[in-house]
């Protein structure tokens, strides 16, 4: 089943309770929250306190991805906010296993996110612990940016290596999701879509996400 994760980071900052509240309105299936700290990514966006409070207006999934250094340090906070879900980047920790097994601890579903350049073969030793892996289309930081083919490649690796384990992983893909490069992402074994400025400033929302399943 295919799941559009829409990206809070594209809504509009005064108005957060609404968009969510927008969104599971219209369709959308999980809530990606960007978490950028200034340092592994150049841009800062939210902590904690934004996932509490968003927390009371919706029943979605929240997707906690990580973008920042240290993740160890976020695990527990996001926990308590109401996170459903935490990913972090391959590229910052050194302890993988432990940090997921942590995220599991908690009885919430724990993931691996990889930047553009960092290949699959950085999660042979840990897809185990994974519920879910991340695959950046873009390289992390901005919203906006065009999306990245080599990820076509890697979503099929990906998942070739879950089916040969017998691992049942929701594959997510984020960065410059739209109608055309969701069908080739869903083509090629991802089932969860991270859109952001595809679906804010889409006219119909409801529309928007529909299409982007692939329902339209």
């Amino acid at each position: 089943m295919i799941k559009i994760a829409p990206s809070i980071l594209s809504a509009d900052f005064g108005f957060m309770a609404d968009a969510v509240k927008a969104l599971e309105a219209s369709g959308a299936d999980w809530l990606h929250l960007d978490i950028m700290d200034g340092h592994f990514v150049p841009n800062m966006s939210f902590g904690p306190q934004m996932c509490k409070a968003l927390r009371r207006h919706s029943r979605l999934l929240f997707d906690v991805h990580l973008m920042v250094e240290h993740p160890s340090d976020w695990i527990e906070p996001f926990f308590e906010a109401g996170a459903d879900s935490i990913t972090f980047h391959v590229e910052t920790e050194r302890h993988i296993e432990r940090q997921l097994s942590r995220i599991r601890a908690k009885k919430i579903r724990a993931g691996l996110v990889l930047n553009p350049a960092t290949p699959v073969v950085m999660l042979e030793n840990v897809l185990e612990y994974c519920d879910l892996v991340l695959l950046m289309s873009v390289n992390p930081g901005f919203g906006g940016q065009e999306f990245l083919e080599l990820v076509l490649k890697k979503i099929s690796s990906l998942r070739e290596m879950a089916v040969k384990r017998g691992i049942m992983l929701d594959i997510e893909v984020d960065g410059g999701i739209n109608e055309t490069t969701a069908k080739r992402c869903i083509e090629a074994g991802a089932n969860v879509l991270v859109a952001g400025n595809a679906v804010f400033k889409s006219a119909d929302m409801a529309k928007t996400i529909a299409a982007l399943r692939g329902e339209a």
